[in-house]
């Protein structure tokens, strides 16, 4: 323990000196050789990205444009701390970031939002990777975002849908293989994760023997399209239309939540439309 508390020491003199004797430069230099900077992004230090794009890979309407000087200033400071991999996740991404050096020039990244860096790179453009700080998530895009979603969006959205599915494995879908279908839910759209969804893609199979569909797949016996139908900060409502394969007749689910002293209160009303809905 005494001699790792001495070479840090060391080690921290080491910088220090090298600062004070070869200047901030020398000092950047360091850095990189020791993986604590990553030099690819010095186009945005140097100021020749004026305008930043950040569009929502599923939601084509969302998407908001940066010209802060400030605020590309700081997306430096994230991405200059970046680390270089060989390996990006699997996951589909959640944004794109289109940055834009005078006319014709793009450098474009894909992003994945709130990826643990232990499942690979969350940042990457055509021909490298990188693991970036979560700090883009709230530092960059969500001080951006004009809108207001659902308080604990990932809580209401995905237990709305588990608790459907509760009430309908329990009665006429015991046993059943089900399709969830969420790909026309457009209003919500932008707020859907990757990292979110791989979750409870997981929840599907093991508790409900259902699976999230991914364009036209047929192997289910059971077909369950959600779709919003409204939502504030502390109310959301939602329709679950249920459809068997052997049947035209469909049954409806309505769901409505309220959020109320830190909690999700989730109701579901079968095949009748609640007041005020």
């Amino acid at each position: 323990m005494h001699k790792n508390k001495n070479k840090l020491l060391i080690f921290s003199f080491i910088i220090i000196a090298a600062f004070i004797f070869t200047g901030c430069k020398s000092f950047d230099g360091i850095k990189v050789k020791l993986g604590l900077k990553n030099n690819d992004f010095e186009y945005i230090k140097d100021g020749r990205i004026k305008k930043i794009i950040i569009q929502s890979t599923r939601d084509k309407s969302f998407r908001f444009v940066v010209t802060d000087e400030i605020a590309i200033k700081d997306l430096y400071e994230i991405l200059s701390t970046s680390k270089e991999v060989s390996e990006k996740s699997t996951l589909e991404s959640d944004y794109i970031f289109e940055m834009y050096e005078g006319v014709d020039k793009v450098h474009k990244f894909n992003y994945i939002a709130g990826l643990d860096e232990k499942d690979g790179a969350n940042l990457y453009s055509s021909d490298k990777s990188y693991i970036v700080s979560k700090r883009i998530d709230n530092d960059i895009i969500q001080n951006f975002w004009n809108i207001r979603k659902p308080i604990d969006f990932k809580t209401v959205y995905y237990d709305s849908i588990s608790k459907v599915l509760d009430k309908y494995v329990e009665g006429e879908g015991k046993g059943k293989k089900i399709g969830l279908d969420i790909s026309e839910d457009n209003s919500v759209a932008k707020f859907v994760l990757s990292t979110d969804l791989e979750s409870f893609k997981s929840n599907l199979i093991d508790d409900y023997n259902a699976t999230l569909l991914k364009g036209k797949a047929t192997d289910y016996d059971v077909l369950i399209k959600v779709k919003t139908q409204g939502y504030k900060a502390t109310i959301y409502k939602a329709t679950a239309t249920i459809k068997t394969t052997l049947s035209e007749k469909e049954k409806v689910y309505y769901v409505v939540a309220k959020y109320y002293k830190g909690l999700w209160n989730i109701e579901t009303f079968e095949d009748k439309k609640p007041a005020k809905f």
